[in-house]
């Protein structure tokens, strides 16, 4: 399969592949449960959210990040009307999964609003705001997949969709206090930080006090919340996108059970899954998927 003149589908779809694969292990895992063109099609949206990500993070101040993600979103648009830059992977691709898929321009939207406030700085006062956070940078996500796996239940299914994405992102943001601290951001809300006596210069000194604890169980129970919402949806996609869903989502959740395990220490380490551990979830991800609902609690990890 050839592009318009330029890189071939299969060139730009290979290219989002490998995107995915280098910056999610665990999104990756999922998508290649996908079969066919859903999955390539689920590379390449991954790919193109990816890549918007990183024109705001990898800029050097917050004027250079504005310019890289207005031209990241005329890509979105030159996708969208059907004309891309035919050297343009994530761009290619993208016009060639919204030739077979209803994927919603309003989703997109979303998320240029989200990358827009990281550019601002995060600066949360509640926890309402991180909500919202979430739902712009990940959240819609899920109404970018549910397109493209097929689903049945209508607006309720992409509502849990909805609430899986945030759950993922909130599952970042645990994970990540410490290395977001390094380059002067912090996604706790200022509200939760001062009701558990959360100090910053604490927190930058890797100090993990029974407030910082408490803060953090608190934010993991609202998390869990959403995952248990989200997989309310996962078995009312098609086929095998809902296993697909199903192992992304219990991977992702896991971390949160290694962050307890490490003893809420995200300021001198990072929780993560070993690849066997990973793998030892896909079975009891079929499961819930086949039983209609979310697997039981984790009590200990593989």
């Amino acid at each position: 399969m050839t592009g318009r003149g330029g890189m071939s589908i299969d060139e730009a779809v290979a290219a989002c592949a490998k995107v995915t694969r280098t910056h999610s292990s665990t999104f990756y895992l999922g998508s290649r449960l996908f079969s066919g063109d859903k999955r390539r099609a689920v590379f390449v949206v991954y790919a193109v959210c990816r890549t918007g990500d990183d024109s705001v993070d990898e800029a050097t101040d917050a004027e250079q990040g504005r310019a890289r993600l207005r031209s990241w979103w005329q890509g979105i648009e030159r996708a969208y009307a059907g004309r891309p830059d035919p050297e343009c992977a994530t761009e290619v691709g993208l016009a060639w999964v919204l030739e077979r898929f209803d994927v919603p321009h309003s989703a997109f939207v979303e998320l240029r609003q989200g990358l827009e406030s990281d550019l601002q700085g995060p600066d949360l006062e509640t926890e309402e705001e991180l909500m919202l956070y979430c739902r712009r940078v990940a959240g819609v996500v899920g109404w970018l997949v549910a397109p493209i796996a097929g689903y049945r239940g209508g607006q309720e299914t992409l509502d849990q969709a909805l609430a899986l994405g945030q759950a993922m992102q909130l599952t970042n943001v645990l994970r990540d206090v410490g290395e977001d601290l390094a380059m002067g951001r912090c996604y706790l809300p200022a509200e939760m930080r001062s009701r558990y006596g959360v100090d910053l210069a604490e927190l930058r000194r890797n100090q993990v006090t029974p407030g910082y604890v408490a803060l953090l169980e608190e934010l993991s129970e609202r998390t869990h919340a959403l995952y248990r919402e989200g997989w309310r949806g996962i078995p009312k996609l098609h086929g095998f996108a809902a296993s697909a869903v199903g192992v992304a989502a219990l991977n992702y959740e896991a971390i949160l059970v290694k962050l307890r395990q490490n003893r809420y220490d995200n300021l001198s380490r990072r929780a993560h899954l070993r690849p066997l551990e990973r793998l030892a979830l896909v079975p009891r991800a079929m499961l819930g998927v086949c039983r209609g609902g979310h697997p039981s609690r984790f009590r200990s990890l593989p």
